[in-house]
């Protein structure tokens, strides 16, 4: 039976002086980092959290983030991780939904936290300053006044590890709930694809808060390799000079992030190190995947789709991306994967359905949301086994690889025709002078819904007679937008996914 910290502790176990974390100037080996842990887990429960209590950690990818993780953890409490971008009404809801017993954040953030206390939404406050804040803890205080020891352990591998909440662009978000069986499991397969080991330097920008950016920590620590954590992407050049200089080797990434580092010059950057760049949130374009692979050759890359609901679902391996570049591949090791139309049947190959999903990684549910997990996590094949609908449109091949068709929910119909988004975005990005695009339908008297295409240039001379060009000679024409709006970015989630429904009309 394992729990996540036991992962961290096996790490300290077996190579205490190896380099577990690099954040800024600060660089923690797996002793100290298991150290800082036992301490803050004393700490917590010296202020009264007990097992199954949450804590929430509004913080941004930092050492404080990655030592709260695994202090929580070691508490037997449950963390609870929120964007360092998430304004306080949408933090308020998260606190009271979660029902969290303590709040570890920024001093900058001091006014909101005493405000959650003066309201006894928290217990207990805990600001991440060098000097004491009033009427609040200091993190530093308290982990010099506790001690280093590990705490009894009490909980087991089906309580929860974290809630996880999702983006919420449709309602107020849901808690993911995540045990440490699921953690574990989901971990050890993605890993065992990816073939890591203690040589493992992976250098992430992603946000803690993201389940994508979590487990690039949670994955390091089991394999015993270093973990280099930016805070943010915010200057691709200057992130790849930290890729050189950390000597990285994974580099995990969303199609946001891929297409600003097409547009360096990549031959300027030494990269030799890197073994392997891995993609999920969305789709990476196929046009995007062939711009890897030339500027990359040497680099295994993987195209991979997962939903938080399960962590991770599909990989395609390395050497099926030039035959198959437009693939998110198989089920991972361990798990099982098909396809369903509405009427609950399974379709073969060819056909387009919904991705049901099925194995050890898949969550326990909603929290404190009984109706919305039983819709999306239905009983499974066997007695008391729940399986995940994933709400995702999928094509398959004959030889079982996935296609990605789009979210059930973003389906268009123009002409009486249905319309995949993705599959126009693809087809823009295609382009070269096209940075990004997304797709969206607009109210129309005639077709429907008539298809609009936003697109941030790359070339300032692209025009839209170019992209509609382009569209027609590669799109039916119910499918070639209607209307090209240049703009000069796209609204995205914090996660870095492009927020299809914030795109407004001009």
């Amino acid at each position: 039976m394992l729990l996540v910290h036991d992962l961290l502790e096996r790490a300290a176990a077996r190579s205490p002086a190896k380099t577990a974390l690099v954040c800024g100037d600060q660089r923690l080996t797996y002793a100290e980092l298991d150290a800082l842990a036992n301490r803050c887990a004393q700490a917590l429960r010296a202020r009264g959290v007990r097992r199954g209590d949450r804590v929430v950690l509004w913080l941004p990818n930092s050492v404080e983030a990655a030592v709260a993780i695994f202090g929580v953890l070691k508490a037997d409490a449950v963390f609870v991780l929120v964007n360092e971008t998430t304004k306080p009404d949408r933090l308020r809801y998260v606190v009271q939904d979660s029902g969290a017993r303590a709040i570890v954040a920024e001093a900058r953030h001091a006014a909101v936290l005493h405000g959650l206390c003066a309201e006894r939404l928290v217990d207990t406050a805990i600001v991440t300053a060098a000097s004491e804040v009033p009427g609040l803890v200091a993190w530093p205080a308290m982990l010099a006044e506790a001690t280093a020891v590990p705490p009894p352990r009490t909980g087991v591998d089906r309580d929860l590890a974290c809630l996880i909440y999702t983006s919420g662009s449709t309602g107020e978000p849901k808690g993911v709930m995540s045990a440490h069986h699921n953690v574990v499991f989901a971990a050890t397969s993605i890993t065992t694809y990816l073939r890591n080991d203690e040589r493992d330097v992976v250098l992430s920008a992603l946000p803690l808060s993201f389940d994508y950016g979590l487990y690039q920590l949670l994955m390091v620590v089991l394999f015993g390799g270093t973990l280099v954590l930016e805070r943010s992407f915010t200057y691709p050049a200057a992130f790849l000079q930290k890729l050189a200089q950390e000597r990285a080797t994974g580099l995990p990434g969303v199609p946001t992030m891929f297409a600003l580092l097409l547009g360096l010059d990549l031959t300027q950057f030494d990269l030799s190190s890197l073994r392997y760049v891995t993609n999920t949130a969305a789709a990476l374009p196929p046009s995007h995947v062939q711009r890897l692979r030339a500027a990359l050759p040497h680099v295994q890359v993987f195209s991979m789709y997962g939903l938080t609901e399960t962590k991770r679902t599909l990989y395609l391996p390395p050497e099926q991306i030039d035959a198959r570049p437009g693939s998110v591949g198989i089920a991972i090791p361990g798990t099982e994967v098909w396809l369903e139309d509405e009427h609950g049947r399974r379709c073969g190959p060819g056909e387009v359905g919904e991705l049901v999903v099925r194995g050890g990684h898949v969550m326990l549910g909603y929290w404190q949301a009984p109706e919305a997990s039983a819709r999306r996590f239905p009983p499974g094949p066997l007695p008391g086994e729940r399986v995940c609908r994933s709400g995702d449109l999928f094509s398959r091949d004959e030889q079982g690889f996935h296609f990605f068709v789009g979210r059930r929910d973003d389906m268009l119909k123009s002409r009486g025709e249905k319309v995949a988004p993705k599959e126009v975005e693809n087809v823009l990005h295609e382009l070269d002078g096209v940075l990004e695009a997304a797709v969206t339908g607009e109210p129309d008297p005639v077709l429907g819904q008539a298809i609009c295409a936003h697109v941030v240039r790359r070339d300032p001379a692209l025009t839209e007679a170019a992209v509609l060009r382009h569209c027609r000679a590669r799109l039916e024409d119910f499918k070639v937008p209607k209307v090209v709006r240049f703009v000069e970015a796209l609204p995205k989630t914090t996660t870095g996914k492009v927020h299809r429904k914030g795109i407004g009309a001009p």
